[in-house]
């Protein structure tokens, strides 16, 4: 049996080697603690959102960190377009049934960039508007007016007089982001105003086939990809930092439904710059062209990986003149490393006519550069556009004429005949003006104006016929046949 004696002389063992223990411990812990204190000290990460080093790329994001800041600097230059446009009903059966107009509506957002009322947005946001209201953050409704588009960019600037000075957003530097860097998608929804979601940055200078294509072979698309939750309504909206700064314009989503589906594009804040610049200026773009047809290098061509493969060279146009030839490969732009055709058109598409750029290339295993001077599209088409025999047919008392490529590039469009003279008949009674040009005969697609005939030539009673005026007005008209 233990005695008391022993007992307490065990007891006070046990409590000396706990505090040992205890001791060892605390000498241990205290350096490691004092080492994550220096190693932490040059990037505060602190959860309060201006204490953050954003500067340092390799900073931890805090637990508890929100985008509070951001989105108090966005949310009042974010504004709610509505496109109100008319439809015009010419026949009697029409006008009994609809009224002589009909107006339809869509929606959409823009972003104020100036103190004075300029409002950035989607081309395809104001496109055919006879009326735009835009409603402010503050629930102010004011119409705006157009001062430029661009179709091949998809992007407008519009005007709005507030009697005051309006909040605005900064332009940030899109050439500064960086894959994986927080972002905020900001606009209108389905009509829910002032959305905020965020995201990262997915990828950059994607090409979605949107823009351009066989419609427009002008269009420029270097995308920045993100899985910010944009939908309809968005469009036009603003793609921002964390600081605030405009970043992009929500432009289109990767959808097999209509709705997001985890991929949003916009065009980058600093070829919106220069475009918003060109508009109020000019009225219009000033776009530079090196007057090549390209693709990207993939190997599939040229054994090169990466660039932009050149597969043909315009007679007289800016690289022709600079000496660069089919099969070259350009790798940098102004010793800015270019590997994509998406990279190399936004950087050009940046430029003006005038401007002189450096390119350097490869050529059968060496690597050359030359200076260029870009020339305007004018100027290019005018080159470069043989001489068109010009097909007219008179059908019923008017004129019709094939389309050409300018007038389907501006209305885009991909085929139809435009009614050149008007005299007396079933077109003229319909309502038609001269210059009006027919896309559609009935639910048929017109193409041609060989196409256009044999199609009239099956019809024994009134149909109707579908279009655009040179303006971009879009009409349709009963004939009687």
């Amino acid at each position: 049996m233990i005695s008391k004696r022993q007992f307490f002389l065990g007891l006070l063992a046990s409590s000396l080697l706990g505090g040992l223990v205890v001791l060892l411990g605390l000498m241990i812990i205290k350096p490691n603690s004092e080492m994550s204190q220096q190693a932490s000290a040059s990037v505060p990460v602190t959860s309060a959102f201006g204490d953050i080093d954003r500067s340092a790329k390799t900073y931890v994001v805090p637990e508890g960190i929100n985008f509070v800041k951001a989105s108090r600097a966005i949310v009042p230059a974010v504004v709610h377009i509505t496109n109100r446009s008319r439809i015009s009903g010419r026949s009697r059966g029409w006008s009994k049934l609809f009224g002589e107009r009909r107006m339809r509506q869509s929606t959409g957002s823009g972003v104020l960039i100036s103190a004075d009322g300029y409002i950035t947005t989607n081309y395809h946001v104001v496109e055919d508007a006879d009326e735009l209201e835009v409603r402010l953050d503050d629930n102010r409704r004011i119409n705006a007016s157009v001062v430029g588009v661009d179709p091949d960019t998809d992007l407008a600037l519009i005007k709005i007089d507030a009697g005051g000075e309006l909040p605005f957003v900064d332009f940030g530097d899109s050439d500064q982001v960086e894959i994986g860097e927080w972002v905020l998608a900001v606009g209108n929804p389905f009509d829910l105003n002032n959305t905020v979601t965020a995201g990262i940055i997915s990828a950059k200078a994607r090409n979605i086939n949107l823009i351009s294509g066989r419609q427009n072979q002008y269009g420029i698309e270097s995308f920045i990809q993100t899985d910010a939750v944009v939908n309809r309504g968005n469009s036009g909206g603003a793609l921002v930092n964390l600081d605030g700064d405009l970043i992009g314009i929500n432009t289109a989503i990767a959808t097999n439904t209509g709705t997001f589906n985890g991929y949003s594009f916009a065009v980058p804040s600093i070829l919106v710059k220069k475009v918003m610049d060109d508009l109020l200026e000019f009225g219009d773009v000033q776009r530079g062209l090196l007057g090549v047809q390209i693709r990207d290098a993939d190997g599939q061509y040229t054994k090169e990986l990466s660039g932009v493969y050149i597969s043909g060279v315009s007679a007289g146009g800016a690289a022709d003149k600079a000496g660069l030839e089919s099969e070259d490969v350009i790798i940098e732009i102004d010793n800015r490393a270019v590997r994509t055709t998406s990279e190399l058109q936004e950087f050009v598409a940046r430029k003006r006519p005038g401007d002189e750029i450096k390119v350097k290339f490869k050529r059968g295993g060496g690597i050359q550069e030359v200076a260029l001077t870009l020339m305007k599209k004018e100027n290019f088409v005018a080159a470069n556009t043989p001489e068109e025999v010009t097909l007219t047919y008179e059908i019923q008392g008017a004129l019709f004429t094939d389309v050409n490529d300018e007038v389907k590039r501006k209305l885009r469009i991909e085929g139809g005949v435009q009614l050149s003279k008007m005299q007396e008949g079933a077109w003229q009674e319909a309502g038609i003006k001269e210059g009006f040009v027919i896309t559609k005969v009935g639910d048929q697609d017109i193409d041609n104006l060989e196409e256009f005939q044999q199609i009239l030539d099956t019809k024994k009673r009134d149909f109707y016929v579908m279009g655009k005026y040179p303006n971009g007005d879009k009409e349709y008209f009963k004939i009687d046949w």
